[in-house]
């Protein structure tokens, strides 16, 4: 099988800051081990050199990348590559690939992944459009983007059963028929990042608490900067927060200031750290080794973190709200829908060795099936 995966990559300068990027770098050297013939047509290579590069230019913003896919530059590369299968990554771009297959003479199959959820529902039901992509009204726009993309795809893959709701009743609403084209296969976990629970000290009274989150305001951060006060005053905790962005384009800043804002605000908080791995994957590791637990995104309607299990993937128990994926994938002990429970389960870890135990056990053995081999295995059997 040739796939031909196009990738984009919304942070080029911060690859560890890009979720999208981590996946295929992960996954398709484990295509590769698999037999699979894989091109990645991307603004950056892969650094398995089985994996066949095609530059590509990064979108100036997340709008381009929605609505300007390159026609031309699409058709001359599925004319140069002949792959059997185009991965889209980008799923309001199924369209545009649609139509370069057709100009190319192709009959490749359109495989999408929804990495990114342009929308989430409520737990009454009521679809909420993403407002990180509303600027000048265009969310609308983009929602009915996405829903052209799912009619343009053959195949759909989604990280979690979540995510597979949801997109199955944005399809219903938008008059889209999914029929069986519908998988759930989760990103893999980093097999850099996985430690035995059995060989990290457990807190003794006091415990070093880790968020591991982008700092958009779409992500809830403002409520888990009210979290965080109460954590550092209330529980023995204290808190490191990760700046994953660092330094961003005055163009990235224009569009959406709320990271640096909120990175300020955080920082200005006794008990509270903010730290950086500068974009090395080595220093990530060990911020997380250094950490006890660490705490979800407060993002309303969450279909997946990739930096969750990462977490996880080190043995750290992870503290969730009870919504969207968080609530499928987390221990229920380590669930809340209130500040006061959040601050009484990291009190818990912080002082019951025991229970710290169990979690960390629990959540170490959560991303068992994440290893990209096996992840690989089920991505190939969806794209069949």
């Amino acid at each position: 099988m040739r796939i031909l995966y196009l990738l984009n990559v919304s942070n080029p300068n911060r690859l560890s800051a890009d979720s999208g990027f981590t996946f295929a770098e992960l996954l398709t050297p484990a295509l590769a081990d698999a037999g699979t013939e894989v091109t990645v047509a991307a603004p950056v290579a892969m650094g398995d050199p089985r994996v066949t590069f095609e530059p590509t230019v990064a979108p100036a913003t997340k709008y381009r990348a929605r609505f300007d896919p390159g026609l031309g530059q699409l058709t001359e590369l599925i004319r140069r590559r002949r792959p059997d299968v185009v991965v889209a990554n980008q799923i309001e771009a199924a369209p545009a690939i649609r139509a370069a297959l057709l100009e190319a003479g192709s009959d490749a199959l359109i495989a999408g992944y929804c990495h990114y959820l342009p929308f989430s529902f409520a737990d009454t039901g009521q679809l909420t459009k993403d407002p990180s992509l509303d600027d000048g009204g265009l969310g609308s726009s983009v929602l009915l983007a996405f829903a052209a993309g799912l009619a343009a795809c053959d195949r759909l893959l989604v990280h979690s059963s979540t995510a597979a709701s949801w997109t199955t009743a944005v399809a219903a609403r938008t008059g889209v028929d999914l029929g069986q084209k519908l998988h759930v296969v989760p990103a893999p976990r980093d097999e850099r990042l996985v430690r035995d629970p059995a060989d990290a000290a457990a807190p003794n009274g006091e415990a070093a608490a880790l968020y591991n989150h982008r700092l958009y305001a779409h992500y809830g951060t403002a409520a888990f900067t009210a979290l965080a006060r109460r954590l550092v005053a209330e529980a023995p905790v204290t808190l490191t927060v990760m700046d994953l962005f660092g330094q961003r384009s005055p163009e990235r800043v224009r569009l959406d200031p709320s990271p640096e804002r909120h990175r300020d605000e955080l920082a200005s908080l006794p008990g509270v750290r903010i730290a950086s791995d500068r974009g090395d994957r080595i220093r990530y590791r060990n911020q997380l080794a250094g950490a006890h637990f660490a705490l979800a995104p407060l993002r309303p309607g969450c279909p997946w973190s990739m930096s969750v299990i990462d977490c996880q993937g080190m043995g750290l128990p992870v503290i969730a709200p009870r919504t969207g994926w968080l609530a499928e994938h987390i221990a229920e002990d380590l669930l809340f829908d209130t500040a006061d429970q959040a601050v009484a389960i990291a009190t818990r870890l912080a002082t019951d060795t025991e229970f710290y135990r169990v979690q960390a056990k629990r959540a170490h053995a959560a991303t068992a099936d994440l290893t990209p081999a096996a992840v690989a295995a089920r991505y190939l059997e969806a794209l069949r």
